[in-house]
């Protein structure tokens, strides 16, 4: 992310919301009310960084209401794709900001923010053009599509600044060998949230899927 100073009241994301935890939950919120029961989850769980996707109607309230009643949430918005987007996102209590990707527009609105932000990036030129604007965390979105663990680590000797937050694809599974790499931090993915568990406001389930992502580690044969 940048560096950007965060809002004074930002701690623990003071340093990177990168490395608050091993998984950057993503979220979809369809039910506004699902907003604040599913963040708790996820906090007891041990993630406190909390992506809500700007892919519903009912984002920016669940985004505001989280930031309110979620005390240990670290709530920010993902898959900006517009400038506009971003004054709305921070307005609604948003801490960090996601894109799935960027372009010079989108990175100014990003960078007059104020919050630290995460664009999305899938090629070595975007990279390379992100650090020149001296922003060194980035996400990898679609990571797996994209080229996986192993277009990571061969762009960690070249760019050793850049690190990363793996995004798309991403599951319990693939997590560890992503989070071995010396330029990961953490990765981004939605399997500690399925639909049948939201829906059913099975929280509990929610809260011990979280917990298990917050337990892993790195592969050590990767």
């Amino acid at each position: 992310m940048t560096s950007s100073p965060p809002p004074a009241d930002a701690s623990p994301a003071s340093a990177s919301v990168l490395d608050l935890a091993p998984v950057l939950p993503v979220v979809v919120v369809e039910r506004p009310q699902d907003a604040v029961p599913l963040a708790r989850a996820l906090v007891a769980g041990g993630l406190p960084a909390v992506e809500i996707t700007l892919r519903t109607p009912a984002a920016l309230d669940a985004i505001r209401a989280v930031a309110a009643e979620v005390p240990g949430a670290v709530v920010g918005a993902g898959t900006l794709v517009r400038a506009e987007q971003v004054p709305a996102a921070v307005e609604a209590g948003a801490r960090f900001l996601v894109t799935p990707g960027w372009t010079p527009g989108l990175l100014g609105a990003l960078e007059a923010s104020g919050v630290p932000f995460l664009p999305g990036v899938s090629t070595t030129s975007e990279v390379v053009a992100l650090l020149e604007r001296g922003v060194r965390d980035m996400k990898f979105f679609p990571a797996e599509a994209a080229g996986g663990a192993p277009y990571l680590r061969a762009l960690a000797s070249p760019l050793p600044e850049a690190r990363f937050c793996p995004t798309g694809g991403v599951n319990a599974a693939l997590a560890p060998a992503y989070l071995a790499l010396e330029n990961v931090a953490c990765v981004g993915g939605s399997w500690m949230l399925p639909a049948d568990a939201v829906a059913a406001g099975d929280w509990a389930r929610v809260e011990s899927l979280a917990r298990d992502a917050a337990a892993l580690a790195p592969r050590a044969d990767t």
